[in-house]
């Protein structure tokens, strides 16, 4: 499963998930926590298992966003949901892998119920919702077996800590939110699993959006959050490797392995070493996928 742009949908929506299952992002995240009242939570459990059952989604991977583990919700959330068709949870306010490897051995006794091959579902988590899980980022490396991605958000944390706003008056993240991803994503590389940067808010703003993608791919984000529809579209061209950046990796690894004894090489005047080879092969590897 690509997670390069992965679509919220609330759970409880049947309507709105027809409509994302045509925008054409990589993940559908279905989510059966803060998009869900709680008189609807328990109806929504159904909704989603129904949704997981009819493969709905087409070509996107399917994941299902569970309520948190101390809200006493989340074992009912993954009884209902660890069925053929599911291809992973994200979980959220995680205070570190010791969660996560809570949330495995539900998983592992679910998935045997359902019949599933141990290790189908796989496990996202949104690392930085706590003040507790920022100084537990390294606890994720080495990767549990299902980790496969890291992301962060901002608006729980700054319930938690008591903050008035997240963003200056330029917009940006305010220096908390600036650690706070950065840990995400110095976290996420520790366990080699992908770095997914968190959504962005304002979905009628297209130009803002993909200048902010641009800036989250340059510092090593692999795949953005979306929470509408028309984002999606955006996201997938910012976090593909344009052309002319394949064909320029391509002429990096093909000039490493003609000189395999080589330590650097130099290609139209410029020299370039053994993490360069590394960052070209990480953009070919997007490439094909």
């Amino acid at each position: 499963m690509r997670l390069r742009s992965l679509l919220f949908v609330p759970g409880d929506s049947e309507k709105k998930f027809a409509k994302a299952a045509k925008a054409g992002a990589d993940a559908l995240i279905l989510d059966l926590e803060d998009a869900v009242a709680p008189s609807r939570k328990a109806d929504a459990r159904f909704i989603v298992r129904d949704l997981l059952a009819g493969h709905g989604g087409g070509t996107a991977g399917l994941i299902v966003r569970v309520n948190a583990l101390d809200t006493g919700l989340t074992l009912a959330d993954l009884s209902a949901v660890v069925r053929p068709g599911l291809d992973a949870i994200l979980v959220p306010k995680a205070n570190g892998a010791a969660d996560i490897q809570r949330i495995g051995h539900y998983l592992d006794a679910l998935e045997a119920q359902a019949g599933m091959a141990p290790g189908t579902v796989k496990i996202l988590v949104v690392s930085t919702e706590t003040p507790a899980a920022l100084f537990n980022l390294g606890s994720y490396a080495p990767a549990h077996p299902r980790l496969i991605g890291l992301t962060w958000g901002a608006e729980d944390l700054g319930a938690a800590i008591g903050a008035t706003a997240n963003k200056d008056a330029d917009g940006d993240w305010t220096f908390p939110y600036r650690v706070a991803r950065s840990l995400c994503l110095f976290a996420a590389a520790a366990a080699d699993v992908a770095p997914i940067d968190t959504l962005y808010a304002d979905f009628r703003d297209p130009a803002g959006l993909a200048e902010s993608c641009r800036l989250s791919r340059r510092d090593g984000f692999t795949g953005r959050i979306a929470i509408h529809p028309d984002q999606v579209e955006v996201i997938n061209r910012c976090f593909t490797p344009a052309d002319e950046d394949v064909a320029h990796a391509r002429r990096i690894v093909e000039a490493f392995e003609a000189a395999p004894d080589a330590g650097t090489i130099g290609i139209d005047g410029k020299m370039y070493d053994i993490p360069h080879l590394k960052q070209a092969r990480r953009v070919l590897a997007a490439a094909e996928a």
